[in-house]
């Protein structure tokens, strides 16, 4: 989903998704809603002593739901930050804090395998919100007894961080709690292995969770336990590809210049489909005099209907945006640059800039497949033979 920047804190940038700008009406609708409860709740717990009655007469309660919503964020904001700032302090450069639908998501550009650093990066969001759970609850007693309103919401935001402190440290890896979890589990075995170990305890909360949420109607939870199994899975693999893929570079991975399938810039597009019939690749390189000048893929040819593809070339449904990647990159690196820029495949090119290969998908996960089912940490001889695979 597209996302905002609407400023930013100690240098890192703050964006909203577009998902929060729609939740946040919601979350302000269902506190107004519920003031009353809310009220008696707080009562219950802090003994405020709030009249209930008078907090929930006209407009007063929806009010109240959209301050606090509000602050509700900016609380997540703050434990987001919270994580940023320790993880900047040991090295780890944030490069972004995104709003969206389930809260906030700090953007690490490197992931700590010092289990101490992701110990102390993980504890500090719940730190801040514990933080901000006692300075709410302190400042509830300096607000004068008749100020029900601003005492109402200073309970309301002390008993919300608190509680998001808590959920937070649940071990739902790749919640702040299975981050801690996976720390813990790192002092003694390697970071591939503490990751696995985690994100099978996170699939198992997630589980637990989504049945509870199920029978317990709660939506807001079910979407909770989807993500948290979907982070933990996700979270896991990538760590189990880095692991594999330590020290393999994209010239071991990718398939060569002189073994490369290309089609040229005047073929028709009827020509292109029967070229990717014949080779089973669904992508390729366009050349004009020589030269690499696009890339053109089943979704550019299909673009045209099959009466109109003889008069259709392909340099009129190519790309001829072209990304690329230095030879001696990780392969890592490759798949990274494939999915921001939202490509299949990537021209590989020397020192000099010139193309040397090209590298897809399916490249790489044909010498991830290779490299865990030979045991080793590389396997260059069957990676370069076998991979050339352009099929994506």
């Amino acid at each position: 989903m597209r996302s905002f920047r609407i400023g930013s804190a100690f240098g890192i940038p703050i964006k909203l998704d577009i998902t929060f700008l729609l939740i946040l009406p919601v979350f302000a609708w269902i506190i107004g809603s519920q003031v009353g409860q809310w009220a008696d709740i707080l009562n219950g717990i802090w003994s405020l002593g709030l009249d209930g009655a008078a907090l929930t007469v006209g407009t007063l309660p929806w009010i109240l739901g959209a301050i606090a919503a509000i602050g509700l964020f900016v609380g997540v904001v703050l434990h987001e930050l919270g994580h940023s700032l320790v993880a900047i302090r040991y090295g780890y450069p944030i490069d972004s804090i995104t709003l969206w639908i389930l809260g906030g998501i700090a953007q690490l550009s490197e992931q700590p395998e010092d289990w101490r650093h992701e110990l102390l990066i993980a504890i500090a969001g719940p730190a801040v919100s514990v933080l901000l759970g006692i300075l709410s609850f302190a400042f509830v007693f300096v607000v004068p007894a008749g100020i029900d309103t601003v005492r109402f919401l200073l309970g309301y935001l002390a008993l919300v961080n608190l509680t998001l402190a808590v959920f937070n440290l649940l071990p739902g890896f790749p919640m702040d709690g299975g981050r801690v979890l996976r720390a813990l589990l790192a002092r003694n075995r390697p970071f591939a292995r503490a990751t696995q170990l985690a994100a099978e305890v996170g699939k198992a909360v997630a589980i637990l969770m989504g049945l509870v949420g199920l029978f317990g109607g709660n939506l807001i939870l079910i979407a909770i336990a989807f993500f948290i199994y979907i982070g933990a899975s996700g979270e896991s693999r990538r760590t189990v590809m880095n692991a594999a893929f330590q020290g393999v570079t994209v010239s071991e991975v990718m398939t060569a210049a002189a073994d490369l399938d290309t089609v040229f810039a005047d073929q028709s597009v009827a020509e292109l489909v029967e070229e990717m019939f014949r080779h089973r690749h669904t992508g390729f390189p366009v050349e004009r005099d020589d030269r690499i000048v696009g890339m053109v893929t089943l979704d550019d040819a299909r673009q045209i209907t099959p009466v109109e593809r003889d008069a259709y070339r392909v340099e009129d449904v190519m790309s001829t945006e072209l990304y690329t990647i230095p030879r001696y990159s990780n392969a890592m690196d490759a798949l990274d640059t494939m999915q921001s820029n939202g490509v299949g495949r990537l021209l590989v090119v020397d020192e000099n800039g010139a193309v040397v290969g090209l590298i897809s998908r399916t490249d790489v996960m044909t010498a991830f497949n290779v490299i865990t089912s030979s045991g080793n940490s590389l396997a260059r001889p069957s990676v370069d033979e076998d991979a050339g695979g352009q099929s994506l």
